[in-house]
């Protein structure tokens, strides 16, 4: 309903990013449950599995709960909505849902750097530290710093949203699958300066403040293994070598993000900025379980222990 000729009061949002696929959408709507339920079902058990297991209860693996649990969150933004979507002739999502996805996947993108800084600072202790590991690195401890970084990151987003949802729009048109915070500010007729620099300070803060504890951590550990000995540097390996590749993988999806919304992307192809698009909502849920599951043998080990109990049930139970 229009006011006047600049504003309009906004009860939806049209998504231009998506394209009339025909009846090529059925079989986009598979591949996307089934990537959504591979995410659901492999998170899921290694929640229970950590859950269930006295063994796994330490530092690391509490961490890995926490990880796997935003996973399923940071999913669960995304994919029931684009699952609609897909199979949708009409794109279009309302102003408050538009608002409670913003707040998901940045606090999602939040929660995920903060848990995979205080990883490597776990990592750091345990490598450069061992014998102080225990008392430093309590479970306790760990809960602590877990609880922080998901209300850090909720409160930030809640003062984000406070700032945006006053706006004054002048269209409803985002270029985008989902909800995006810049792309909302840049529809605006009303001054938008402080919405623009607390998002630029909002994305710095969410940089810098795990990344001073992550360059730390792996400057400390390189200084040891460079100088210690060989099974040192093998430990430090097989630790790091998940955490290292699921923070890169991140920040990767994060970059091109932030960069395909603030800049001119027209020059890379469609298709490829689609899966950019995408790629941290999807590729980060659907690997990290696989790769710290296959990578770290306590997992490992246990997952193979339940296996072989519920096998030797179910043949006692044909017998």
């Amino acid at each position: 309903m229009m006011q006047n000729s600049n504003s309009s009061v906004i009860s939806y949002f049209i998504l231009g990013a998506y394209l009339d696929i025909g009846i090529i959408r059925h079989l986009y709507f598979l591949i996307v449950i089934l990537l959504y339920v591979v995410i659901i079902l492999v998170n899921t058990s290694l929640i229970v599995l950590i859950s269930m297991n006295r063994s796994l209860h330490e530092p690391m693996y509490v961490l890995l709960c926490s990880l796997f649990v935003n996973e399923l969150y940071g999913s669960t933004a995304l994919f029931p909505f684009l699952l609609i979507q897909t199979l949708s002739d009409v794109h279009t999502i309302s102003v408050s849902f538009c608002f409670l996805q913003i707040f998901m996947v940045y606090s999602y993108a939040n929660i995920e750097f903060c848990t995979l800084a205080i990883m490597s600072y776990d990592r750091y202790l345990a490598i450069c530290c061992p014998l102080q590991y225990n008392t430093r690195m309590t479970v306790n401890k760990v809960f602590m710093l877990v609880a922080a970084a998901w209300l850090y990151s909720f409160m930030k987003m809640l003062v984000l949203l406070s700032l945006n949802i006053p706006l004054t729009l002048c269209g409803n048109i985002l270029k985008n699958f989902y909800c995006q915070n810049y792309l909302i500010v840049k529809l605006a007729c009303s001054d938008t300066k402080v919405n623009n620099i607390y998002g630029l300070f909002g994305i710095v803060i969410t940089v810098l403040v795990p990344l001073i504890p992550i360059l730390f951590s792996y400057i400390k550990i390189l200084q040891v293994c460079f100088s210690g000995s060989n099974q040192t540097r093998q430990k430090a390996v097989s630790t790091c070598t998940p955490h290292l590749a699921s923070l890169l993988n991140f920040t990767f999806g994060c970059c091109f993000e932030i960069l395909q919304t603030r800049f001119d992307m027209t020059h890379v192809p469609r298709v490829l900025r689609i899966i950019l698009s995408l790629y941290f909502l999807i590729i980060q849920p659907l690997m990290n379980p696989f790769m710290y599951g296959l990578q770290m043998s306590k997992i490992r080990e246990t997952f193979l222990f339940y296996y072989k109990v519920v096998i030797s049930e179910r043949d006692a139970v044909k017998v």
